[in-house]
């Protein structure tokens, strides 16, 4: 195949579509179609697995060309920059989005959407992920950063997660393997991509749960800015406080850069109003930091993940070498 940056784009793509299939396999494709923010210069080459088998036959593809590979689950909590993704930036798929109830068990697929793993509890009047309802994104993405709301989180619930290793080995992580944190999980450094994961949860009363569903779904839809594109919740909680309640005392509601707002809903999103580049973004995380810090003492902490180069979009259509974008 040659050497890689010599390789292009073009020509990476066409040796992944022979794996994957025609029109699964996309050169110089535009992040922004890929990201609940809108947001995002063009990847080198995207590419979709349909199943498992495919997924590891994409990554040994890849790391025998040498080429840096990002894997991409409902693209919430992210932001792209504008230089785009150098390598290829693998999407898991619906073949990936089985979920099943093994008595009080859930095993759900990467690719499935949290909401959809909320409703499968449910379905088996199963307790314990509730707070899953509304929030945007896939379960692999969920547990890659212990996805939470309303008092609940992954790593309360989850079991174990099937995943592949950096060689594309298959392994097992229990929950402790996880090294959860605050919003933050070991996976997202060790190069490991999930497959599925189980979460123990327990019986409950089928009305009881969806009652406390559509509390929490309401809550959303008073409280926070679902009409407008963004990465959810930019900052992580405060110790003993709440990020948009603190953005809010420093009289940043509503507040702009380019096509980026803080929202006048709930302060703790940032959203695109039209056009927003990342640029525009990471500006305004940096003036909403330091005008917290200096009116409240309180420094806070990025929850979305920054993928890509943050620079100018310039492009010569060739391939980066090996790494994480």
């Amino acid at each position: 195949m040659g050497d890689v940056a010599a390789y292009g784009a073009e020509g990476l793509a066409e040796g992944l579509g022979r794996i994957v299939g025609p029109g699964r396999a996309l050169a110089n494709e535009p992040m922004s179609g890929h990201t609940t923010f809108g947001i995002g210069g063009p990847a080198d080459v995207l590419v979709t697995p349909g199943d498992v088998a495919e997924l590891r036959a994409v990554c040994g593809f890849l790391r025998d060309k040498g080429v840096a590979m990002t894997v991409l689950g409902g693209g919430s909590n992210v932001l792209v920059g504008d230089g785009g993704i150098r390598g290829a930036v693998v999407r898991l798929s619906r073949g990936m989005a089985g979920i099943r109830a093994e008595g009080e068990v859930i095993v759900s697929g990467s690719a499935a959407t949290m909401p959809a793993l909320a409703m499968a509890a449910l379905e088996g009047s199963l307790s314990g992920l509730e707070f899953a309802e509304g929030i945007p994104g896939s379960v692999g993405g969920g547990v890659c950063m212990n996805a939470g709301a309303y008092g609940g989180e992954v790593s309360g619930t989850l079991i174990w997660s099937d995943c592949l290793d950096g060689r594309g080995e298959p392994v097992r992580l229990d929950n402790e393997r996880h090294g959860f944190g605050n919003r933050s999980s070991a996976i997202q450094g060790n190069g490991y991509i999930i497959l599925e994961s189980a979460f123990r949860l327990r019986k409950g009363d089928k009305g009881r749960i969806a009652a406390l569903m559509a509390d929490y779904a309401g809550r959303r839809r008073d409280r926070q800015p679902t009409d407008l594109p963004s990465a959810g919740s930019v900052f992580k909680r405060p110790k003993g406080d709440y990020a948009g309640r603190l953005i809010e005392e420093s009289g940043l509601r509503g507040h702009r850069v380019g096509g980026a707002m803080v929202s006048e809903k709930h302060c703790g999103f940032i959203v695109n109003v039209g056009g927003a580049t990342a640029g525009d973004v990471l500006a305004l995380i940096d003036h909403v930091r330091r005008v917290v810090l200096e009116r409240t003492g309180v420094t806070l902490e990025t929850e979305v993940r920054m993928l890509g180069e943050f620079g100018s979009p310039g492009r010569d259509g060739r391939v980066g070498g090996a790494g994480k974008a």
